[in-house]
Parts: structure tokens; sequence; C-alpha cells
């Protein structure tokens, strides 16, 4: 029952997330209600993970809170959106913090190659300025590896 849960809470999650990259590439909008269930659906994958929970939520809450902090100052800064930055938090709830770091490292390499294309494409059509990059785009894959990887070896093995 437990690995059921857990399953079924991921599979929610990437519907979510696939929904997110329609939602970024076709609006650019990451909607906030998106954000709130992907947080909030952690906590069935919690109650699947046959983990104490005491010990689980509290680190996963304090690196959601530092994640937020972090990210809060880049969007600060103009280098982030809103969205990007509570899809980041959301997901902070999901994954352990190495899990989250790996992550966060195959968020960049993807969004650096989703950068480089928009900016080719932009240039190409002529167009003046920056493009507006789609940056839930490469979260979403990101962390589709990222918590996919483990299921599909658990899978195999």
């Amino acid at each position: 029952m437990a690995g059921a849960l857990q399953i079924i809470s991921v599979a929610v999650l990437f519907a979510l997330l696939a929904y997110v990259i329609y939602s970024d590439v076709t609006r650019r909008i990451i909607p906030n209600i998106v954000n709130a269930a992907v947080a909030l659906l952690a906590v069935p994958f919690w109650l699947g993970s046959g983990e104490a929970l005491w010990p689980l939520v509290g680190w996963q809450l304090l690196l959601a809170v530092g994640v937020f902090a972090v990210f809060a100052g880049i969007f600060a800064l103009g280098a982030m959106g809103g969205g990007d930055v509570k899809l980041l938090t959301a997901l902070a709830l999901w994954l352990p913090a190495i899990p989250y770091l790996r992550m966060l490292v195959l968020m960049s390499i993807i969004g650096g190659v989703l950068t480089l294309a928009y900016l080719v494409w932009h240039r190409k059509r002529g167009k003046a300025g920056n493009p507006e990059i789609p940056y839930g785009c490469a979260i979403c894959l990101a962390t589709f590896v990222a918590l996919g990887e483990p299921i599909v070896k658990q899978l195999a093995g």
C-alpha cells in the first residue's frame, strides 16, 4: 500500500508538471494553483514512503524554506520568474537535499540548452530584445529525471 500511494502521487505530480510545461511554453505562466497542488501532493508522497514522518517532514520543510530564500533573492534581482520560484520551492518538498541539488544541476544544464535554443530562434525571426525563456520546462524535465530514475531502478531491480 505504501508504495502504491507514492506511485500514484508521482503520477499525479508528473501530470501536473506536464501541464506546467504546456502553460509555460504557451502563456509564460505557472499557475499558483498548480504550485499549491504540487506542494500539497507531497503529503501523500511522504505518507507512502513508510518512513517516520517527523524527521522526513522537518527536513523537507527546512529545505523548502532554504530554497525559497535563495530563489526569492534571484527573483528580486530580476533573473527568475515568481512561478519558477514557487515551483522550485514546492518541489523541494519532494526530494531530499542531495537529489534536489542533482536536480538543480540538471535543471541548469537543460535551462542553458533551452536558453540557447530560444536565443537562436528569437534572432532568426529577426526579433529585437531578449526572449522570455519558459524556464519551468527545464525545472519540470529535471524533476522527471530526478523522481523517475529511482522508480525505474526499483522496477528494473
